[in-house]
């Protein structure tokens, strides 16, 4: 019978989806066959499988860690906020409709049938899975209809282990208020607390660790420190915590414009990852002063977006930089925000609105999604700073709901390979200092980034870095850091004893 353990925590971003990861990578290397699962994710960031469906990013680095390839019956529903009310329902990796909150809760009870099902296909082929919750159990509202955490674990049959945050404070009533707050079969499957994020001597929890598990009969299994290990984030809310301000100097400094829905951010890990690059989230326009290359990132609400960029004076500082020669990137929604026009007779209604103009382009959005796994080369003879990357090949997905055409001002950036068709992707402009494209993860290809780099290298009078450097081994060893970590401050010996002792048959 396939084994199963669910983390759940306190609240929101206490660290569920990187320990997740975390044991993802200690069965696998333990010689077990594991995967997650999380059966409903909000998030903003999300990727494409192999075979072309959307899920989110966090399952899809999970599954990484486990050493598979990723799959959609990993995350079988997907809401991605497009307003503060509403989000658009991917269901098994495809657009099912926009929705409401109030909706979506009436909604939920007939997802627990597909969801159930999915789950045990997904357990008939694999020996351990590692199921995530979402945001907190105690969540007493929502009790009733609850698809992702304690009615995930009922549906599962699985025990849960809670995940609380030292570092936000209130780690111990967080605790105690959580398992308070459940009905008496919800607190019974609850074997175990991880302490999460501490900063400082463990010994100084002792005396609290005690009095918490008196209190509440629940053993913590471990403390695990803050890390520094650079792993991809589930959603925005690392953003607003001011997790990457990258402060530290380096070489070249890249600003990514933080706009209120930017999606996939994860985008810019590989650039981040670079030993020469720092890469802030910026919000104000005075902070682009010092950059070498803007970003404009994707966006779940281009439009909305494209309207707090002028709004915020960000699209201002954003032109007064191209005039200064610094150039100026847009992955997918951020391409359409600097092209001339974009027609939006679909999500919002709002007919045609002016671009930022850095690119001779109209975008114009359609009904049908374009989600593919892609694989690219770089235009011939890019222009300018781009100069070296001409010619590379990359390859990544695309995750978009508009077309772009080309006008005469500007050519394609890229040679798209997808669906057995060779098709032109993104644009640049006649100097180079515009670039768009609607690839996300180009990032990824080392020899693209590299090139990218030692051309802004060049701009400013550095000699190029020859490096060696790749992001899928550096990614692995963050991984393998993140697995050490855990075998040392969390008793995995317990949690195998839990997973052996209170496993249900399932329904």
């Amino acid at each position: 019978m396939t084994q199963a353990i669910m983390l759940q925590g306190t609240a929101s971003d206490v660290g569920k989806s990187v320990l997740v990861a975390g044991l993802c990578r200690i069965f696998a290397q333990d010689g077990l066959r594991v995967a997650p699962f999380k059966s409903q994710n909000m998030a903003l960031n999300s990727g494409i499988t192999p075979d072309g469906k959307e899920m989110g990013r966090a399952q899809i680095f999970q599954a990484e860690a486990a050493g598979i390839v990723p799959d959609v019956r990993m995350n079988p529903v997907l809401l991605k906020p497009t307003s503060d009310r509403k989000a658009q329902v991917v269901l098994m990796g495809k657009v099912a409709t926009d929705m409401d909150a109030v909706s979506y809760h009436q909604y939920k009870p007939r997802l627990r049938e597909q969801i159930l099902a999915v789950y045990h296909d997904l357990a008939r082929q694999y020996d351990v899975l590692v199921l995530e919750g979402a945001g907190s159990p105690a969540e007493i509202n929502l009790r009733d209809r609850d698809i992702v955490n304690m009615g995930m674990a009922e549906m599962a049959r699985c025990p849960v282990i809670l995940v609380a945050d030292i570092d936000r404070g209130g780690v111990f009533a967080s605790i105690y208020g959580t398992l308070a707050l459940l009905h008496e079969r919800e607190r019974a499957r609850v074997k175990g607390v991880i302490v999460n994020k501490f900063r400082g001597d463990v010994a100084l929890l002792y005396s609290g660790i005690e009095q918490i598990e008196a209190l509440t009969g629940v053993p913590v299994l471990g403390v695990m420190p803050w890390l520094d290990v650079d792993l991809e984030d589930e959603d925005g809310v690392a953003l607003q915590k001011g997790k990457y301000p990258r402060r530290d100097h380096r070489d070249i400094d890249i600003a990514v414009v933080q706009v209120p829905h930017i999606a996939n951010f994860t985008d810019f890990n590989a650039l981040a990852a670079q030993p020469d690059v720092r890469v802030r989230y910026v919000r104000r326009p005075e902070e682009l002063a010092e950059a070498d290359l803007l970003i404009l990132p994707g966006s779940k609400n281009t439009l909305g977006d494209l309207t707090w960029l002028q709004e915020s004076g960000m699209a201002h500082a954003v032109l007064q930089a191209h005039r200064r020669k610094v150039p100026v990137m847009g992955i997918c929604g951020g391409y359409q925000m600097l092209g001339e026009t974009i027609i939006d007779e679909v999500e919002s209604g709002l007919g045609t609105r002016p671009g930022l103009g850095l690119l001779d382009t109209v975008t114009r959005f359609a009904h049908h999604k374009t989600t593919t796994r892609a694989t690219a080369t770089l235009a011939d003879a890019l222009p300018g700073w781009l100069a070296a990357a001409s010619g590379i090949a990359v390859s990544g997905y695309e995750i978009h709901m508009g077309e772009t055409t080309l006008r005469e001002a500007c050519r394609s950036a890229l040679a798209l390979q997808k669906n057995g068709q060779r098709v032109a992707d993104g644009a640049v402009s006649a100097d180079g200092l515009a670039f768009g494209t609607y690839l996300h993860g180009l990032f990824d290809s080392d020899n693209f980034t590299r090139a990218l780099v030692n051309g802004l290298r060049q701009r400013k009078g550095l000699p190029p870095l020859d490096l060696a450097f790749q992001y899928a081994h550096y990614k692995a060893q963050q991984f393998d850091l993140l697995a050490e970590a855990m075998r040392q401050h969390i008793d995995m010996a317990k949690i195998y004893t839990i997973m052996q002792q209170h496993q249900e048959p399932l329904c």
